[in-house]
């Protein structure tokens, strides 16, 4: 894997190799059409879940709450219970080793600032919570898992973690050693021009920075107002909040890796356990953090009762629909705006093969205006910003940026004019309810 221009990281190798792929290596991407899905992989998994959703998958239980011991809430980016959920795999002799995303040293403008890593202590682990929105890749703690017997757990997004399930399939040593597998709630990737984009806007060079925070916690803010911190090599600290960046409204697309738009899990439905932000009252208020988390395996179902019997964990049982309502913004993105993607043509191009069927009815003109402005400026923002980077002009970013934002909230946001006349567009012409919907 190498960084390309853009900031993502692509699969290289020598001349030819993409013609000379099996269908083998095929059936190991994520996104291929040649590998099994989903549903496929759940059901070989968790066979005996009780619980069935179509948006969150099989499943044993689910819940909304934060760690109660220790730091790991005040640690994290939420409620602390990823981390928690690895340093309790660690503590309890689960797994002899978990495999996350950490930070790295960099000497380069373009060197990655994160990267997946092995933690072996509850030292190691604690020192790289945090979320971190950053093009990362796994090989090299794959093949490390290979080479070193022990069990392991891996933490990652979906598509990681579906990865993962591929790899296992057809490498009974991966399949003895990764025992667990825990995921992390997913709106889409970023490549590493958005870090240096935030970087620029907060008066940093890239080559100066040592290390970034993407979201630092305050808790005396809501949980969603989201702040970026870059420490820099001389010691000094610049601070910015996400809504004062031209391209800070995630939702928006900017940076976001092309794969994406043609994924259907939110919730990472193949991981033993995964996390997410509650996205909802009074929680996403709660600038402590809180966590909502889907737990599908038996005994990670059982580690997490016995907890929350202890106190050690402050978790209250949830349903389907609630898990939902706190991603809902995501879900309408990769159904009923996956399924409209899936409906273009693709003349001479792969279609992805998804459990959406491919469909545009009932849709109104508002939502496909806002998914078409999300598949324009995650395109188009690669491109501007090499542009203004090439030519030493980021104001000629920064003003296409902050003009494609405001184009967008004023058709996503509830209160904005042009979405507004758009539904009234849809309403007059009998094509739609005109009731406002949030991104």
């Amino acid at each position: 894997m190498a960084m390309d221009p853009h900031g993502h990281l692509k699969p290289t190798g020598p001349a030819g190799w993409r013609r000379t792929r099996s269908s083998g290596f095929s059936a190991l991407c994520p996104f291929s059409p040649a590998a099994a899905d989903e549903d496929d992989i759940a059901i070989g998994r968790y066979p005996d879940a009780p619980l069935d959703d179509a948006r969150i998958g099989r499943f044993v239980s689910a819940w909304v709450g934060h760690v109660a011991e220790g730091e790991f809430r005040t640690s994290g980016s939420s409620g602390g219970m990823a981390n928690w959920t690895a340093a309790e795999l660690l503590r309890t002799g689960r797994v002899d080793a978990v495999a996350h995303v950490g930070g790295l040293p960099r000497d380069a403008a373009d060197d990655p600032l994160f990267g997946y890593r092995l933690s072996r202590t509850l030292e190691e682990l604690s020192a790289a919570a945090k979320s971190r929105y950053h093009p990362v890749e796994l090989s090299g703690v794959i093949q490390t898992i290979r080479e070193t017997p022990g069990r392991y757990a891996v933490l990652g997004v979906p598509c990681f973690i579906k990865a993962v399930h591929l790899l296992r399939a057809g490498d009974p040593v991966l399949r003895e050693r990764i025992v667990f597998t825990l995921g992390l709630f997913c709106g889409h990737m970023k490549s590493l021009r958005m870090a240096e984009s935030f970087a620029r806007q907060t008066g940093v060079r890239m080559e100066d920075v040592a290390r970034m925070d993407y979201r630092l916690k305050d808790p005396d803010r809501p949980a969603n107002v989201y702040t970026a911190s870059f420490e820099l090599k001389d010691g000094g600290e610049r601070r910015r909040d996400w809504w004062n960046f031209a391209d800070g409204d995630w939702g928006a697309g900017f940076f976001q890796n092309p794969a994406c738009d043609w994924c259907d899990d939110v919730v990472a439905e193949t991981a033993d356990i995964s996390f997410g932000d509650a996205w909802v009252e009074p929680y996403s208020s709660d600038g402590r953090g809180t966590n909502v988390v889907v737990v599908r395996a038996p005994e990670l179902d059982r580690m997490v009762r016995e907890a929350v019997g202890e106190g050690r964990l402050q978790l209250e049982p949830v349903d389907a629909d609630f898990i939902h309502r706190t991603q809902a913004a995501g879900f309408r993105h990769r159904r009923e705006g996956l399924a409209w993607r899936l409906s273009w043509p693709r003349p001479g191009r792969v279609r992805p093969r998804k459990r959406i069927a491919p469909g545009r009815r009932g849709l109104p003109l508002r939502r496909r205006a806002v998914y078409a402005m999300r598949f324009l400026i995650s395109r188009w923002s690669r491109p501007m910003f090499q542009l203004a980077r090439r030519t030493g002009r980021p104001g000629l970013y920064l003003r296409w940026a902050a003009a494609m934002l405001a184009l967008y909230q004023a058709l996503a946001w509830s209160r904005g004019r042009l979405g507004a006349a758009l539904d009234r567009l849809e309403a007059m012409s009998g094509g739609g309810s005109g009731r406002p919907r949030g991104a």
